[in-house]
């Protein structure tokens, strides 16, 4: 028998805690954050910007990050520059003239410099498009931060910092995702502008 739908939501909510709780219960993903809200402080400091980009969901997430960025997380503040590579027209026009394995591959091309920053989310790590940005960054020297969910893929292992949330269910992963982006932010706002922060 199915359940009912109370029983699937308190379901829903033990499996999105869980997917934290085991994120949580290694004590490195917590330097992990650390680590990228250093790099992107190192980034932002020398007039670098961030490029962030994602398909499905993970483009809402980089989307949101890219706004709380250029927009405020917790106070006023200056903007910070971050990028996503997730413009409609660029979209379009790259899918139909290149292919959309190289939507965000082109947007790194236009914009990327050495020492910026690319921020790849990919549930699954496999995104064609997302592995030719990583390609496409390296070629021009960037740090490239990347968020990834289930086993890894291919694209684990292959970045200057990683979060992976090793639940096999793409919403858990993107949950937790998004939790991390808004520490990261958070992260980089308390070095940058403690004053924010009763600093």
């Amino acid at each position: 028998m199915s359940l009912d739908l109370k029983e699937a939501v308190v379901k829903s909510l033990a499996e999105a805690r869980q997917a934290l709780d085991s994120f949580m219960a290694d004590s490195a993903n917590a330097t992990h954050i650390q680590d990228m809200a250093d790099g992107l402080v190192e980034c932002f400091r020398k007039g670098g910007k961030g490029l962030i980009c994602g398909n499905g969901g993970s483009a809402c997430d980089a989307l949101h990050f890219a706004e709380e960025c250029t927009g405020r997380f917790r106070g006023d503040r200056a903007a910070l520059p971050v990028i996503p590579l997730l413009e409609t027209g660029h979209i379009t026009c790259v899918s139909n003239d290149y292919g959309f394995d190289h939507v965000f591959a082109r947007g790194v091309e236009a914009y990327g410099k050495p020492d910026d920053v690319l921020i790849a989310i990919s549930t699954s790590g496999n995104s064609a498009n997302v592995i030719k940005a990583v390609e496409a960054a390296r070629k021009r020297s960037m740090k490239v931060f990347l968020f990834l969910g289930k086993e890894g893929g291919k694209l684990h292992g292959t970045g200057d910092g990683e979060i992976w949330v090793r639940s096999p269910n793409t919403e858990r992963v993107q949950e937790v995702h998004m939790t991390v982006l808004h520490i990261l932010i958070e992260s980089i706002e308390r070095r940058m502008f403690p004053e924010n922060y009763g600093g």
